[in-house]
């Protein structure tokens, strides 16, 4: 059964079409890579599925739930995370500050709570950052911990984001461009990382990736997009000998 459903999805840019009745399903603990090349409408598509968008027409359900009418922090309640493009780490702040601000939107006690019950918001404190210091270690940051995130390496600052992300408790993560600008090496131990947090953790991940490789190589299922549009969608073995993807990327035989 599908956890996340997108179906008939379309948004235009004044007269540009950034996606045209685009429709998938991603089911619960699946890698679902999406793919296609630049200005296929990818991010758009985590845009709306994340709240920063408001497609034209289309529906976008999560457990069966509507979401196109919820602001992001809501969508982000319900239990979908997201990573950027361009890593978006709060610099200025420690690493483990940046992992204890996604762990915000689980924490019940506000401004009003803190003044009244202090002794349950201490706790409370202490729990999140005994979970944000478990997830550094899961993602191999704990000895960076008290450092300023914009300090770090790009390949640790993505690990960073990954771990804020992951701090908010979601069902489904969308990774954009999780491996853009790290080296062969990083970029495998990222493939065996994406794989170990959906067997452990019975995570759904969608998977934005320019990184052939990376994303044929933990991807259940691939969905290709062109020009806004879906044209492919399969097995990574399908979808990779597939004549319209092979041309969406490479141009026609009479182009070459």
């Amino acid at each position: 059964m599908a956890l996340l459903r997108v179906e008939d999805l379309s948004i235009r840019f004044g007269g540009l079409a950034a996606l045209a009745e685009v429709s998938f399903e991603a089911a619960e603990g699946e890698i679902l890579g999406l793919i296609g090349p630049n200005g296929a409408g990818k991010s758009t598509v985590f845009n709306v599925l994340s709240g920063l968008y408001r497609p034209d027409s289309g529906r976008v359900t999560f457990a069966g739930e509507s979401l196109l009418e919820l602001a992001p922090h809501a969508i982000a309640r319900r239990g979908i995370g997201r990573t950027f493009q361009n890593t978006e780490v709060f610099r200025p702040l420690s690493v483990l500050d940046n992992v204890l601000v996604g762990l915000h939107s689980r924490l019940r006690a506000g401004l009003f709570g803190a003044a009244l019950w202090a002794p349950r918001v201490a706790r409370e404190e202490r729990a999140a950052r005994e979970r944000a210091l478990a997830l550094l270690e899961r993602l191999g940051l704990a000895d960076v911990a008290g450092l300023e995130a914009g300090g770090l390496p790009l390949g640790r600052q993505k690990r960073l984001e990954m771990a804020r992300a992951l701090a908010a408790e979601p069902r489904c993560l969308l990774l954009d461009e999780p491996a853009g600008g790290l080296n062969p090496t990083e970029t495998r131990a990222l493939m065996d990382f994406i794989v170990r947090l959906r067997d452990e953790l019975r995570l759904t991940l969608i998977v934005v990736e320019h990184d052939m490789d990376l994303v044929m190589g933990i991807s259940d299922r691939v969905v290709v997009l062109h020009y806004g549009r879906k044209i492919a969608e399969g097995q990574p073995r399908e979808v990779a000998t597939d004549p319209a993807v092979i041309e969406a990327y490479l141009g026609s035989a009479e182009d070459a």
